[in-house]
């Protein structure tokens, strides 16, 4: 895994650290829409 995050950090010119940051704020984006969603049902 760690090793396909490196390819994929140097792809978008960032630091592993970096892109592993990036990808945990994409993450935690994606669960604050999804809880709107369920308490607007």
């Amino acid at each position: 895994m760690l090793k396909e995050i490196e390819s994929w950090a140097a792809d978008e010119f960032r630091s592993t650290n970096g892109q592993i940051e990036y990808l945990l704020q994409q993450a935690l984006l994606v669960r604050k829409k999804n809880n709107k969603k369920k308490k607007e049902d």
